[in-house]
């Protein structure tokens, strides 16, 4: 899944100043909980309900386990670009699977079983709704509005509907 470039005018990007993410977070502090949740994982700990899901999410990408299990390696992390940014990747994931559990916006959840149904794998039908959900993000962060709910929606429909066109 490649995410488009931040427009380079626009909010601080990755390993650009401090950045603070979800509930008041620090981007370090996010990572964190990915280090901490992959070695309770591994550990065999017991582990919070967020932090199965994101241990859950790691374990389905072992090209990433690597750097998380190096916790400076994690916490140092720059990429070349939002495409090649494992916790963006793993975040969208775990955006996804919030969706689904919740069915909103309101449809996702059937959206992400038709994508399943038809791709054969749930990895690949998270993906198709990642593309979806990061396109939808990046138009929206471009154009200092909220995202649109409905165009997210569509753009999912259309992948699916690319799909069962073949």
């Amino acid at each position: 899944m490649r995410v488009p470039p931040e427009d380079p005018g626009g909010s601080e990007r990755e390993g650009v100043g401090p950045m603070t993410g979800f509930a008041g977070y620090t981007r370090e502090q996010l990572r964190q909980s990915y280090v901490d949740a992959w070695r309770k994982r591994l550990a065999r700990s017991p582990l919070l309900p967020l932090e199965a899901m994101i241990a859950d999410v790691i374990e389905l990408h072992p090209e990433y386990q690597g750097m998380i299990e190096e916790a400076r390696g994690a916490a140092d992390h720059a990429s070349a670009g939002p495409e090649e940014n494992p916790f963006l990747h793993m975040g969208l994931h775990l955006a996804i699977r919030e969706q689904v559990s919740i069915d909103r916006p309101p449809g996702v959840r059937e959206l992400q079983r038709a994508l399943e149904a038809r791709l054969g794998d749930l990895h690949r039908a998270e993906h198709a709704l990642m593309e979806a959900l990061a396109e939808t993000l990046w138009e929206a962060q471009r154009a200092g509005r909220a995202p649109d709910e409905g165009h997210y929606l569509e753009l999912a429909r259309r992948r699916l509907g690319a799909l069962t066109g073949r």
